[in-house]
């Protein structure tokens, strides 16, 4: 794609968020911000963004506004980056994987059992090794991390066959991103990887085009993948972390008081929405029951062997040993 043509797509794109957000306090704002999501509303961390988008609103007195699109509204994570690249008042609750392309060690917040639970994986995204990568990302890439503790829960299989061990997964074709840390854990586990995208996702396994899916509770909750599915396997092998990443361009061009507004809003609402996807996984569980699907405990050592070589095979070994420290302290 030509600059000429990228230039014409973020003006396209600001032009039609203007369109969309028609409310009056964001053409009265000075400065506006709109923030795509794959997530539906009723996910826990919808709640998180819409409390950022409160707390950023009431704290600069209306200079800034929030405009959240649900669903993906604003087209694919990479799209949504590709034009904050380029300076538009843009952002998107992105994955580690995806940034990956831009700064390597972001991949390594996608790979298998890196930590347990919100608890522990906060302490990789808020930590100072973490500073350095998002300061990586803002001077190389353009792009700008306001907060990465949004944590969507531990990632299960879902499939029509039970399963209790990795070789049961053999010839399973299971949807999952396409970032390479996640192609080559799923590929570990016994499955065939098909990157897709989440919305792609009911339609495949109703059809058949694939087999099986690897998600978070709320995700596959709200996107009734209990239609569609039969067992739920919880292996927990990925601890889905994202965070709200925009244009560094933007960012830069805004006042120092309203940057660290929105830096610190975004990580309290981050620790809200993870605490509200804490305590709704239970629940969730028995809704997915309640509605068919059986959900089976596993002993995850064989899924843990089975992954254990990914984060050398992907470059990541010393970057893991690293964690690891942290993790212990």
């Amino acid at each position: 794609m030509s600059i000429i043509t990228r230039a014409w797509r973020a003006t396209a794109l600001a032009t039609t968020m203007m369109g969309i957000a028609l409310g009056g306090s964001a053409l009265a704002a000075d400065y506006t911000l709109s923030i795509n999501t794959a997530l539906a509303t009723s996910d826990p961390l919808f709640k998180g963004l819409e409390e950022f988008k409160q707390t950023v609103e009431a704290r600069t007195n209306g200079k800034v506004a929030v405009r959240l699109f649900p669903g993906s509204q604003l087209g694919k994570d990479e799209d949504v980056l590709e034009q904050a690249r380029y300076g538009a008042g843009v952002a998107v609750v992105v994955d580690g994987g995806r940034l990956a392309t831009y700064v390597k060690e972001f991949g390594v917040l996608g790979g298998p059992y890196l930590a347990s639970g919100y608890d522990g994986i906060r302490k990789v995204v808020t930590s100072p090794m973490f500073e350095e990568w998002v300061k990586k990302l803002h001077d190389g890439a353009g792009l700008q991390v306001l907060s990465f503790n949004w944590w969507q829960g531990e990632r299960h299989l879902l499939t029509n066959k039970p399963v209790a061990k990795p070789a049961d997964l053999s010839g399973v074709r299971m949807r999952t991103p396409g970032a390479p840390v996640w192609m080559e854990t799923i590929r570990a586990m016994g499955a065939t990887p098909a990157p897709m995208g989440w919305a792609d996702v009911y339609p495949a396994l109703q059809q058949g085009v694939i087999d099986a899916v690897e998600a978070q509770h709320p995700a596959s909750y709200g996107s009734r993948l209990y239609e569609v599915t039969k067992h739920l396997t919880k292996t927990g092998h990925f601890n889905l972390i994202t965070g709200i990443v925009g244009s560094a361009k933007w960012f830069d061009g805004l006042p120092p008081d309203i940057r660290k507004t929105l830096r610190e809003a975004a990580l309290t609402a981050g620790d809200t929405a993870s605490r509200g996807t804490e305590a709704s996984l239970a629940q969730i569980e028995k809704d997915m029951a309640a509605k068919g699907v059986t959900v089976t405990e596993v002993d995850t050592k064989p899924f843990r062997e089975a992954t254990a070589g990914v984060y050398a095979k992907l470059g990541y070994s010393d970057l893991k040993t690293q964690i690891d420290a942290l993790m212990a302290k």
